[in-house]
């Protein structure tokens, strides 16, 4: 879940450090540190627990000599609490090897007693510190940084990312990858080396992929990767779909509220390529298609709101390919022996692609022998490399640990699986999918609609509740997911009680919850629907409005019956059923993030969170 980036090369190290560190600080922002050597080789290092903006501030006050040759990390903390001293790097070798580390080294007790009976003197209460006087162990024995990395990697057992600069190595950094995420970055006379691909993007465009359990040495006119056993290995390389400017406010408040506002170009961008003529055309899956067209199952693997992403998907992907659809949370699925075989297709749906409990998960299905497909937001990361197949969602960097567009991209994706499979299957006609094209094809537009029309009234909702201390959501079909993607994004970033609820079960308990000036949304489905469920969670409505409760209406336009039973109505335009989803989560993500910034918090980086979860 911690960020890093290597840096060898003519240009400032620092510079090239602390602004890849800016970019990457959504992955962890408990503390902050790098290692400069410099151009006569003396190691510099600075940390400071905090957020970057305290490293920032130590570098200004305590400057170190700078040179071409760094690495540089933000933490989220595991082993040990957010203080200086557990802040990376950690060094080994007499403190002439600095190392950085993300990931957990699950062995690190047994390891640590080992050092310690040799003589070594932690300083830190972190796993990490193992590995810094492991590989400074090593160095001593064989004075190559590339070789003492593979010697030490051989005894860690757990997932890791690990960069080391050594002080007797100028204009080399050595990273090694298990389970974990690392890129190269490859400049002219310059080479990178990131957690992804925001620490370098800046500078170049051009990547590479490192595969699992493999060493990369980057010097400044050249990069060579092996594998941990020292046999040259094969790396991919691929163009960044997008460049530094996509990653930065550009005069926005927050991150958050820019991405908001990106959520129309997420689906749209998502679409791309990929309808013509009124027909599904996803290439990327043209490997898979024989696979896919006998699949009798499908499983829909995802955490938080990647696994909302999910429930919405199986509602859509059951009504029009006809095929029975599982939505598992990724870090339950492995563990309780899951019935999967050759005619499963097991969808993995993750922004990074490098949570660990969805690759985890992805790794259990291909041995199972089930067919994988990975919904992913980034090139080059691990869980899409180790798929069968993959569909990028195209939705550009989200930098804001909350997730907002990338929900409304995933979602997207899903659909346009689903009418592919319907395609695949024959069970939609070529004019029903002609016809769910052409209402997906203008969810953009609509979306567009209510962040212009709606954020205005929902601030002021969110200023008028800033002292709330628990908010419930209601949703049936395709809006209870909608329910508890609203209810998370209050979790994560207003740190108050909230709740979505499917609006069936209301009667089955959770309406003891409801007292007087209880908040509570309402997603309404549309009442066009012959099939809707409109009276129903109408009925709904009336129920805890006669107990008190203050009801905000997430309902279509000129939906009337839902006027005198709800104390607010935010509109949103008319949509068919599945698509609904894609324009009530709207206000939801605007009230998160306005609900927050009433109450004086950080809404791009909440606390105790991280970006991408690359701890199982």
């Amino acid at each position: 879940m911690c960020g890093i980036v290597g840096y060898v090369g003519p240009g400032s190290s620092l510079e090239v450090l602390v602004g890849g560190l800016k970019r990457l600080e959504y992955r962890g922002y408990d503390s902050a540190g790098v290692a400069v050597l410099s151009r006569d080789g003396e190691l510099g290092a600075r940390k400071r627990s905090g957020k970057l903006g305290m490293l920032v501030d130590e570098l200004a006050e305590n400057p170190i000599h700078d040179g071409g040759t760094g690495i540089g990390h933000t933490r989220w903390a595991t082993h040990g609490g957010p203080t200086d001293v557990n802040a990376h790097p950690h060094f080994g070798d007499g403190g002439k090897l600095a190392l950085i580390h993300n990931g957990i080294i699950e062995n690190f007790s047994e390891l640590k007693a080992e050092l310690a009976d040799a003589g070594e003197v932690f300083e830190s209460e972190t796993d990490s510190e193992v590995a810094a006087l492991l590989v400074g162990r090593a160095y001593r024995e064989t004075g190559d940084l590339t070789e003492a990395m593979r010697r030490s990697v051989a005894r860690l057992d757990g997932a890791f990312t690990l960069l080391a600069v050594h002080q007797d190595a100028p204009g080399v950094v050595v990273g090694a990858r298990r389970s974990s995420p690392l890129v190269i970055g490859l400049g002219e006379g310059e080479n990178f080396l990131g957690s992804d691909v925001a620490a370098f993007v800046e500078h170049t465009r051009r990547a590479m992929e490192i595969g699992e359990d493999q060493i990369v040495t980057i010097r400044p006119d050249s990069v060579e990767v092996i594998d941990f056993a020292g046999a040259p290995a094969d790396s991919k390389e691929f163009e960044v779909a997008w460049d530094a400017s996509a990653a930065e406010k550009g005069g926005w408040p927050s991150f958050m509220k820019k991405e908001i506002s990106e959520e129309p170009e997420a689906v749209a961008n998502t679409l791309l390529g990929r309808v013509h003529d009124g027909a599904v055309t996803l290439t990327e899956l043209d490997g898979v298609a024989e696979a896919l067209a006998g699949v009798t199952r499908v499983v829909i693997l995802g955490c938080g709101t990647a696994s909302y992403a999910g429930m919405v998907g199986k509602y859509a992907i059951e009504a029009w390919a006809r095929i029975p659809v599982d939505v598992e949370l990724s870090h339950e699925f492995r563990y309780r022996d899951p019935v999967i075989d050759e005619k499963t297709l097991v969808v993995s749906v993750s922004q990074s692609g490098e949570t660990m409990d969805t690759l985890m998960a992805v790794r259990y299905a291909r041995q199972a022998g089930a067919r994988t497909l990975s919904i992913c937001n980034t090139q080059g990361a691990t869980i899409p490399r180790e798929s069968d197949a993959v569909l990028y969602t195209h939705a550009g960097p989200e930098v804001a640990v909350a997730s907002t567009k990338a929900f409304v991209a995933q979602v997207t994706a899903l659909y346009l699986l689903g009418l592919h499979l319907a395609t695949l299957r024959g069970t939609l006609t070529e004019a029903e999918i002609a016809g769910q094209l052409t209402e997906l094809e203008a969810v953009p537009a609509k979306i567009g609609q209510i962040v212009e029309s709606a954020s205005g009234r929902i601030a002021e909702l969110a200023h008028w509740m800033s002292d709330t201390q628990s908010v419930l959501f209601l949703g049936r079909h395709v809006g209870y997911p909608v329910a508890l993607e609203g209810a998370l994004k209050l979790k994560e970033l207003a740190y108050i009680h909230a709740e979505g609820f499917a609006a069936g079960e209301l009667k089955h308990g959770p309406i003891a919850l409801i007292e007087p000036g209880q908040i509570v949304f309402v997603v309404v489905p549309s009442p066009r629907d012959p099939k809707s469920l409109h009276k129903k969670v109408v009925s709904n409505i009336q129920e805890i409005r006669a107990r008190g409760a203050r009801v905000i209406a997430i309902a279509e336009l000129g939906d009337v019956a839902v006027v005198p039973f709800a104390d607010e109505v935010v509109r949103v335009p008319l949509a068919e059923p599945f698509f609904e989803p894609l324009l009530s989560v709207v206000p939801l993500h605007i009230f998160g993030m306005e609900l927050a910034t009433a109450k004086g918090l950080d809404v791009d980086q909440p606390r105790n969170l991280a970006k991408s979860v690359t701890v199982e």
